[in-house]
């Protein structure tokens, strides 16, 4: 008697979204607000300025963006590399990118597009820690998928704090994936929204009353004062002078207009809220900008999927559905929100302080796959695409090249580690810096890599 086979695992990039919130993994949502502002405090420690005014917003495309669809395509490459769609010119001559992105196309001197990044992690959660920690993530992928070393986040919360009292330092929408401190803790994870902006009943809790009247709000830190009076009288050490610290920032943060203010996207121009797109990638695009400015240090965004696709990422399997389908639906989402960033960007006069970056874990094979006549990609690091605008960096530029069928970097190899040490040299994180791990090892926040040169 022969059994039927047992279908394989899926791909943890294809899995829809209700299945991947079961599993828990929202960042810190659960702890105080208090909690959430012990993190600024490490600042001073670290003797860093906490008032440095340098911001990233990170566009995360989940699953990974296949670089032959989007920032370095291969007309030339024979039929089982190339794919279906053409390159077109930008504004900056011999740089072209998909026909797809119309928009960006015609912003090329206010972007710089990295093509010859590689790495060897072959999975989703390996990649995203080998991509945000600088350590190459665990071959086997297993709950809870924390990295065993701290992210970017973690790092530049603990050590820059907060750019503005009253906002929060970090912030991500609506959700993140496989981050956290490691060893630093979880008190350096983002804030995280989970509401969708798009929504007419947006709100965010943590960053008001939440409808109590500010002299029931006093009533209850008069109560406070009392118990705080109290574990004072006894707290010899002084220890709860600095828990004192962190409420009086908690209650700050909610009796304050920054945050408030900041969060609320109704008092934007409704052509504004058009021109980013009327969909909750496009809102959390807009509101980052909002933070940013309001003086929130890093903001990330996860952009999975459109919503009404079959695809729940940018895991573009062949076995799990058609890659030019739902590149057709997703991309021209993608050229909205990404275009609106880059114009505000540079509109606003951010382009010095605040940094762009559109990525993802990893990109998916030059070489097509076929199931059942339908074509994909499957998982690949080797040769990767990041786009960035601002920074304060020369624009209008590719850095480094893929060979003609994208397959092998041509010129130019970058590491995770050279783009993330790029990334803490604008933000002001000396790169020298070393933490003591679980076992109390001084560890570098970078085993190594150093800035890229054309981007510095």
């Amino acid at each position: 008697m022969t059994h039927p086979k047992k279908p394989p695992a899926p791909c943890i990039g294809t899995i829809r979204r209700r299945t991947f919130l079961r599993s828990g993994l929202v960042g810190w949502s659960a702890l105080g607000l208090a909690d959430l502002l012990r993190a600024e405090s490490l600042a001073a420690s670290a003797g860093q300025s906490a008032k440095s005014g340098k911001s990233i917003i990170l566009l995360w495309l989940w699953g990974g963006p296949s670089h032959m669809e989007t920032f370095d395509l291969k007309p030339q490459a024979s039929a089982e590399f190339r794919g279906e769609f053409d390159p077109i010119a930008t504004t900056v001559p011999g740089l072209e990118i998909s026909e797809h992105l119309p928009k960006l196309a015609g912003l090329g001197d206010k972007f710089a597009l990295v093509r010859s990044i590689s790495h060897d992690s072959p999975g989703h959660v390996n990649s995203t820690h080998t991509m945000l920690s600088g350590y190459p993530g665990n071959a086997l992928e297993q709950p809870p998928y924390a990295p065993d070393h701290p992210d970017l986040f973690a790092v530049t919360g603990k050590l820059l704090g907060s750019r503005v009292d009253g906002m929060p330092p970090l912030v991500s929408m609506p959700f993140t994936r496989y981050q956290g401190g490691a060893y630093l803790g979880t008190a350096h994870n983002p804030f995280v929204v989970k509401a969708d902006p798009n929504s007419d009943k947006f709100s965010v809790p943590n960053t008001s009353l939440a409808g109590m009247t500010k002299p029931q709000f006093a009533q209850r830190l008069d109560l406070l004062k009392e118990f705080d009076q109290y574990r004072r009288d006894v707290d010899a050490s002084g220890m709860m002078d600095s828990v004192d610290e962190f409420n009086h920032k908690a209650v700050s943060m909610l009796t304050g207009d920054a945050a408030r203010d900041a969060f609320d996207i109704g008092r934007e121009d409704p052509r504004t809220r058009d021109r980013y797109g009327r969909h909750a990638v496009g809102q959390r695009c807009l509101l980052a900008r909002r933070l940013v400015e309001a003086g929130a240090r890093m903001v990330s965004i996860d952009f999975a999927t459109v919503p009404g696709q079959k695809a729940f990422s940018w895991d573009d399997h062949a076995s799990v559905w058609n890659i030019f389908e739902q590149m057709k639906i997703r991309l021209p989402v993608l050229d909205q929100v990404a275009s609106a960033l880059v114009e505000d960007i540079h509109y606003r006069g951010l382009q010095d302080d605040v940094l762009l970056v559109v990525m993802g874990e990893m990109s998916h094979t030059p070489r097509l796959s076929n199931f059942k006549g339908q074509p994909g990609r499957e998982h690949w690091g080797r040769t990767m695409s990041v786009f960035l605008s601002g920074g304060g960096m020369p624009m209008g530029q590719a850095v480094g090249a893929t060979n003609s069928k994208g397959d092998e970097v041509l010129s130019r190899l970058v590491r995770p580690n050279d783009l993330l040490a790029t990334w803490y040299k604008h933000l002001g994180v000396p790169l020298a810096t070393h933490f003591p791990d679980h076992g109390g090892r001084p560890t570098p926040i970078l085993p190594n890599g150093a800035p890229i040169a054309e981007l510095i």
